[in-house]
C-alpha cells in the first residue's frame, strides 16, 4: 500500500491513495481546504469500525436501517499532540439486537478493526451505542 501527499499552496496538500483516490487536506489552523491529518486520522477509525460493523450486522442478519459511528478525541496538549482518549459513538437504526449491535462493535475493536488497534498503542477507546427504531426516538445503551 502507498500513498502521496504534494504540496499545492499555504498548508493544503493533495492527498493521493495507491487506488487513485485523492483528498484535499488542510494543516491551517482554520481547515478551510479539507480536513486536517489528525482529522482524517478518526474520521479513518470511524470509517474503518463503520466498515466491520455493517459486515457483521449483515452476516447476523441483523435488520438495521442505518448506521452512524461518531468520534470525540482528546489530544496531548504538547507537541506531538497524539490522540489520548477517543470516545466512539455507534447510532444504529432498526430493529437490531443489542446483543447483535454490541457483539460488533466488540469484534471490530478488539479483532478487525486494523486502525483501532493502531491507535489504542497511543489512546483509550471506548464506545457507546445508541439506537433508534423506526418512528420512535434515540435509546443509549
Amino acid at each position: 500500500m502507498r500513498a502521496t501527499a504534494t504540496w499545492q499552496r499555504d498548508q493544503q496538500y493533495d492527498a493521493e491513495s495507491d487506488s487513485g483516490h485523492h483528498v484535499a487536506l488542510d494543516g491551517d489552523a482554520a481547515h478551510r481546504g479539507g480536513p486536517s491529518p489528525m482529522e482524517l486520522v478518526l474520521m479513518a477509525l470511524c470509517s474503518c469500525t463503520a466498515v466491520d460493523v455493517v459486515s457483521i450486522l449483515h452476516k447476523k442478519r441483523e435488520p438495521f436501517t442505518s448506521l452512524t459511528v461518531s468520534a470525540v478525541a482528546e489530544q496531548a496538549p504538547q507537541a506531538p499532540r497524539v490522540f489520548t482518549h477517543i470516545q466512539l459513538t455507534y447510532h444504529v437504526g432498526g430493529e437490531v439486537s443489542a446483543k447483535a449491535a454490541e457483539d460488533a462493535a466488540a469484534l471490530s475493536k478488539n479483532k478487525y478493526c486494523s486502525v483501532s488497534k493502531m491507535l489504542e498503542k497511543a489512546a483509550a477507546i471506548d464506545y457507546r451505542i445508541t439506537y433508534s427504531k423506526t418512528g420512535a426516538g434515540a435509546t443509549e445503551v
